[in-house]
């Protein structure tokens, strides 16, 4: 698929230079692509998002989204690197023609990571053991992941930037120390409590936006409150951790937890009318 993808859509010039690792292409999305390539020097891994030109827009109308959407997704977090918030570092970027190098985040998401604790099963069976208790070391490993991820969101509220898609697939666990895992972000073949104590990293800032607004704010918590229920049914309670490490981290939390109740309202009547 990879090579079909290549031949139709072909890599940005700067994956063609010599000084460039042979591209791997790792995700793909409607708006753009993933490559794990390198930076400056082999042993330097990075990771490349490129947005390819859309065929069905207007030429000039796709160059000018194009190099906004890149230089918005840099300048954010640019911003939030700045500020200490665990985002991955950019390396370059060319907006115009429409990619950006980023510091290549080892680990895996924290969704794996979390599944891989509660065990692989099947959609039915979350469901039926949503509220069964879970073994109290499982507990204790998910309520310190759940405390670093409120840490993290509370950094980046603090730094006046809202994530727009927060999910446990968009936090990467990188690892604190050599040894777990095969090192390639893939499936994170190590001990699951190491897996879990790796530090929490955002990415994905595609539809991150700056914003001071505590009703924004509130909705990124929403989104990820709603994820998490749907991804983790039988951890889902130990969401409330996310909002008191959130409020502990950013001292202008009271009113977004306030704000959030207004959004839980919203939500769960437009869930009643359909």
């Amino acid at each position: 698929m990879a090579a079909t993808d290549g031949q139709q859509f072909p890599p940005p010039k700067v994956l063609t230079y010599p000084a460039s690792a042979p591209p791997l292409l790792v995700t793909q999305g409607a708006e753009g692509r993933l490559y794990k390539t390198t930076h400056l020097a082999p042993n330097r891994p990075c990771a490349l998002k490129y947005r390819p030109p859309k065929p069905y827009r207007h030429p000039i109308l796709d160059a000018r989204l194009t190099k906004a959407r890149i230089s918005s997704e840099a300048k954010v977090l640019e911003r939030c690197w700045r500020e200490g918030v665990p985002v991955p570092a950019v390396y370059a970027m060319d907006p115009a023609a429409g990619w950006m190098m980023m510091e290549w985040i080892e680990g895996i998401p924290a969704r794996v990571g979390i599944n891989k604790l509660l065990g692989d099963r099947r959609e039915e069976e979350e469901e039926e053991d949503a509220e069964a208790p879970l073994p109290e070391t499982c507990e204790t490993l998910l309520a310190d992941l759940m405390r670093r991820i409120g840490a993290a969101i509370g950094a980046l509220h603090k730094t006046g930037v809202v994530h727009g898609d927060l999910t446990t697939s968009n936090m990467m666990l990188r690892p604190r120390r050599r040894g777990y895992g095969n090192g390639s972000g893939a499936d994170g073949d190590g001990d699951d409590a190491e897996v879990l104590k790796g530090d929490v990293v955002l990415i994905d800032f595609g539809l991150a936006t700056q914003s001071m607004s505590d009703e924004d704010r509130a909705v990124d918590l929403y989104v990820l409150e709603r994820a998490f229920a749907s991804t983790h049914p039988r951890a889902e309670r130990l969401f409330a951790t996310v909002l008191e490490a959130y409020k502990e981290t950013f001292k202008k939390a009271s009113s977004v937890l306030v704000k959030l109740e207004d959004v839980r309202m919203r939500g769960r009547k437009r869930s009643m009318l359909g």
